[in-house]
């Protein structure tokens, strides 16, 4: 699996945290393969160049095969990501308020869920889909999706402190206290909390469970060799009871359930995510 970070253009950065291109071909003889993917703090576009995965819930054992371009609003819940002998995407992972700047949609309306982005961009969305299926190479992928990125920096909604707080909670990873969050946001508690769910689709303190959530799971992901332990205080965790609870709340299981899970495939789709 090759995973190229980029920093995306300097116009971008404003809105957009990365711009990620994802290359996988599965070993010899293994034809499918089904891996865990939990809730991350970000709302994403994912551009699926010639191969869509498919994705299912965890107390269902369908797979629906995703759009050529999904649109992933906050997430909450895990799924599970079927991937067929190769995978060539581009992901977008925007800064906290990034997405509802650029669509003008409140988050709480795509929450948990995700989206074919035709039904957000139409006939634009058609036109990078079918450049992005000619492309030679993923990096020009990447060039095409940054244009598209840019040709939004004009019509965004305005960025308020709010923003800036936020990113503040990212960078911090979830640990700095809500009251202070929202000090910075020059908005009181209740105003924060309600601008939140508006830009985040989620109250703070759930988005700051789900970033220490999230940064325990991905360091399991990078380095399994940690124990649990480790893990929980590098994450951020007053205690690993803590980060337990959070395990089965967004993972759906124990955190020792989803180290034997992730035995039993070779992909590991969210080492890779940086803030």
């Amino acid at each position: 699996m090759e995973v190229k970070v980029y920093i995306p253009h300097l116009a971008l950065q404003e809105y957009v945290l990365n711009i990620s291109t994802v290359h996988v071909v599965l070993p010899e003889g293994v034809d499918e393969v089904v891996t865990p993917y939990p809730p991350t703090p970000f709302q994403s576009l994912l551009f699926y160049c010639n191969h869509p995965v498919s994705m299912g819930r965890v107390d269902d054992a369908t797979f629906e095969k995703q759009s050529h371009t999904v649109l992933v609003g906050p997430q909450y819940s895990r799924v599970n990501i079927k991937v067929q002998r190769q995978l060539t995407a581009i992901r977008v992972d925007f800064l906290p308020g990034g997405m509802f700047r650029m669509l003008g949609v409140p988050m709480h309306e795509l929450f948990d869920k995700g989206f074919d982005a035709l039904d957000f961009f139409g006939a634009e969305m058609k036109t990078i889909n079918e450049q992005l299926m000619n492309a030679n190479t993923l990096e020009e992928g990447k060039n095409i999706v940054e244009n598209f990125l840019l040709k939004k920096v004009s019509k965004l909604k305005d960025m308020l402190p709010i923003d800036s707080a936020l990113k503040l909670l990212l960078q911090h990873n979830g640990t700095m206290p809500i009251e202070k969050t929202a000090s910075f946001s020059c908005l009181s508690l209740k105003q924060f909390e309600r601008k939140c769910k508006e830009r985040l689709g989620v109250n703070p303190k759930t988005f700051a469970r789900i970033l220490k959530f999230s940064k325990a799971y991905r360091l399991h992901e990078s380095s399994p060799a940690l124990n649990w332990t480790q893990i929980a205080y590098e994450a951020g965790y007053y205690d690993q009871m803590h980060m337990i609870r959070d395990f089965k709340t967004f993972a759906g299981v124990n955190p020792s359930v989803i180290e034997q899970q992730l035995l039993s495939t070779p992909l590991r789709m969210q080492k890779d995510l940086h803030y």
